[in-house]
């Protein structure tokens, strides 16, 4: 049979007749018209690029993870960078893991982190 016979046969078919071919073709090749159909309309890496498609962070946390050998020098650059009376700085070193300032941009988490790596302490950003 040619393909435009076959095409034109398909056309004259009613909806029913239609679903009742889709059906007998489903159970005689053992496949899905669904997952066909999907294929057709997802394309395989859309699905995948939507889920790495996210949200780029513009507020950060600043932790101090650990003081290191010289806690007075990250005592003094804590109480530069947070404005933190003498006490509270040496709790905050005390506590590490600790975090040391929250909702930051990324530019002064930067910031913050080179001057209390500068000091001897270890800092992550999150």
């Amino acid at each position: 049979m040619e393909k435009e016979k076959f095409i034109e046969s398909i056309e004259k078919m009613s909806v029913l007749e239609l679903s009742e071919l889709v059906k007998a073709l489903e159970e005689k090749f053992g496949v899905s018209a669904v997952m066909s159909m999907m294929a057709g309309v997802m394309p395989a890496g859309a699905v995948a690029e939507e889920g790495e498609k996210k949200e780029e962070k513009t507020s950060f946390a600043v932790e101090l993870t650990n003081v290191g050998g010289q806690k007075i020098q990250v005592i003094k650059a804590l109480r530069e960078v947070t404005n933190l009376g003498l006490k509270e700085a040496k709790d905050l070193t005390d506590a590490a893991p600790k975090v040391v300032k929250d909702g930051v941009s990324k530019e002064e988490a930067e910031e913050i982190k080179k001057k209390l790596e500068e000091a001897g302490a270890t800092v992550t950003i999150k």
